[in-house]
């Protein structure tokens, strides 16, 4: 803020003094009904068109500040218009742009509305009314160049028929035969749509791309409260069924008050995308990774990077999570909300972390689950990373003591331990092959198996004893299964590229080969089982973008984070770091397993008691680590 006010120019060139709008103190309400933010600061530099400094803007704060305050507070959204209006908002003054936006009749340029400007369309005798499409008309979606042409339109999204999904599409979703018939009645109340959003928000009327959005309608259309936009994670997962999935697997319910929005990120799915070949990875060598062979994979990931931007490198530059931000933000405005509510897990919490100071005026209720840290690829392979899965490997050998009649490797936490760390240095030296599935047993395929989730205990437990004395030449029965058999189907369908192109423009950690190889020694060396399921070349290497990591920050609005108290993927330190920054309600979820909280009932249901009433809670159910051997 400039002094105690903010300049703005007028129409015959004189530059006034005006008050911040801090200092409209009891009127915020009037301020919020028409669109303007509080600490909104103003350009202080000459009148430049061009630039999107619009003199009506400052001529109508001025008609506001000279409004006497009793008249101020008889203003309302009832009185400002007597047609539905759209709130085209824009960003924080954290990304270098503004907060709120103007309030325009659907179809209807900004422009216009604009140059409309006069006494007696601005402000009534009685009643005040202070145009939100006046004061706020130089301020448009997403960035300084939208804000700079009042021009920009939000596109209508265009709906049409949903794809049909055949038996072996939902097979490969993970349904059931017996739950087809459901699936199908749910996915018969789904719309599917698309939405033209620009490319680069920097250049708004440049060329546009596509975003493919779904929306499963709220059951109880008469009592809606709004829409609640969803991501599963990645980053790349696609979230275009996830409405879907989550009414399936524990959250139904949150479809009665809501309607659901599934989302195509921007380079994902259904959604304009470039699709590079997977990064190289080649069959590896049994045994403990050697220098050579990692300088190699290094080599063969910084050419990878080199390929695949310059496949499309203006369009790859552009996947980052804020530009997905503007997409969601563009998508409320098209579906006529004023706000959207949001859940997201896992990355999706960062896109949530940074919707929310992007656009704090336009998001509602939040929920965020699995949450990343708060400067999110920064802190990603840290010792709170490689310290949770250590941990969790500890857990699992207390639970396989506790059974040693069954699994028969120690009866004690310590014993079990000892004993995996024999496999993997036994099976390093001598590899074992098998000749009924492709598939070579070493000390890396040992750390697999003890980093899993509890849910997976069982199984993984049961390979560990089958291992301690195979021989083969056929692989034993859950060895084959567990790691002989191609993965089942995930509806989250993660893009690779994008998932890449995601986390490389936004990941400004070292990634040299000297700086991950020597991290990588450190944690085998302080991990001998599971530092081996860490990285030992940066994922990023070579990548010709510069990385340009958004930030996050404290706003108003209800939020909620839930972390999940002994999980590996997303560590539970990760989410009070991430409240500690933007704020929120932490939710402790006594389990480990990544992004359970609306797959769980009990927790679901809290989950949807917030979204429909506001209320929070401090704690949630997870899912039980498994009472017996057999369960997987």
């Amino acid at each position: 803020m400039a002094g105690d006010g903010i300049t703005y120019p007028l129409h015959d060139g004189s530059v006034p003094q005006l008050p911040s709008l801090h200092h409209f103190g009891p009127h915020r309400e009037l301020i919020d009904t028409i669109g303007v933010p509080t600490g909104y600061q103003a350009p202080t530099t000459p009148a430049d068109p061009a630039a999107g400094r619009d003199p009506a803007l400052a001529e109508a704060l001025i008609l506001l500040h000279k409004v006497a305050p009793n008249e101020r507070a008889k203003a309302s959204p009832e009185t400002a218009t007597k047609q539905p209006l759209v709130d085209k908002g824009s960003e924080s003054p954290a990304t270098g742009t503004v907060v709120g936006g103007p309030l325009v009749r659907p179809g209807r340029s900004l422009r216009g509305k604009a140059r409309s400007v006069n006494g007696a369309t601005a402000v009534r005798a009685s009643g005040c009314l202070i145009s939100g499409a006046l004061l706020m008309s130089s301020l448009t979606v997403g960035t300084p160049a939208a804000a700079a042409d009042s021009r920009v339109r939000i596109p209508a999204i265009v709906w049409g028929k949903c794809p049909e999904s055949s038996d072996e599409d939902l097979r490969k979703m993970g349904y059931k035969e017996d739950q087809f018939a459901t699936v199908r009645k749910v996915l018969g109340r789904m719309d599917c749509g698309t939405i033209s959003v620009p490319q680069d928000y920097e250049d708004p009327g440049g060329k546009q791309i596509i975003v493919a959005l779904t929306r499963l309608k709220a059951a109880d259309q008469k009592n809606r409260l709004g829409s609640l936009a969803l991501n599963p994670g990645g980053p790349g997962g696609s979230g275009y069924l996830m409405p879907v999935s989550l009414v399936m697997r524990g959250a139904a319910g949150l479809d009665d008050r809501y309607d659901l929005i599934g989302i195509d990120p921007r380079g994902v799915g259904r959604s304009t995308k470039v699709t590079c070949p997977d990064a190289p990875r080649g069959k590896p060598s049994p045994g403990p990774i050697t220098e050579e062979q990692a300088r190699k994979t290094y080599a063969d990931m910084v050419a990878w990077s080199k390929q695949c931007t310059q496949q499309d490198l203006a369009f790859i530059g552009q996947l980052t999570t804020p530009n997905v931000a503007r997409d969601i933000d563009r998508i409320r405005a098209a579906l006529g909300d004023r706000k959207i509510s949001f859940f997201g897990v896992s990355w999706g919490t960062w896109l949530g972390a940074v919707m929310r100071t992007m656009f704090p005026g336009n998001v509602d209720r939040m929920w965020l689950d699995s949450s990343t840290p708060p400067d999110i690829w920064k802190g990603f392979w840290t010792t709170t990373h490689t310290d949770a899965i250590d941990r969790n490997f500890q857990r699992m050998a207390a639970w396989m003591a506790e059974r040693d009649d069954t699994y028969g490797l120690g009866t004690s936490k310590r014993q079990v331990v000892s004993a995996v760390e024999d496999m993997v240095a036994s099976y390093d030296a001598a590899p074992l092959t098998f000749t009924d599935v492709d598939l070579t047993v070493d000390g890396a395929l040992i750390a697999q198996a003890a980093g899993r989730p509890s849910t997976r205990w069982p199984m993984m437990a049961q390979v560990l004893k089958e291992l301690t004395d195979a021989k083969g030449p056929a692989a034993p029965p859950t060895v084959k299964k567990a790691f002989g058999e191609p993965p089942a189907g995930d509806e989250t369908q993660t893009d690779k590229t994008a998932g890449r192109a995601f986390h490389c423009n936004e990941d400004s950690s070292p990634t040299t080969f000297a700086s991950n190889w020597k991290d990588y020694q450190q944690r085998l060396k302080n991990y001998p089982v599971t530092g081996r399921t860490s990285p030992f070349v940066h994922m990023c290497a070579g990548w010709p973008l510069p990385a340009k990591p958004p930030t996050v920050r404290p706003v108003s609005g209800s939020l909620v984070l839930s972390g999940h108290r002994y999980e590996t993927q997303t560590p539970y330190e990760w989410t009070p770091a991430m409240r500690a920054v933007i704020g929120g309600t932490l939710v402790t979820v006594n389990d480990d397993v990544h992004g359970s909280a609306a797959q769980v009932p009990g927790c679901a249901a809290k989950i949807i008691d917030y979204f429909e009433t506001g209320k929070r809670t401090t704690t949630c159910p997870g899912k039980p680590v498994p009472a017996r051997s057999g369960q997987s």
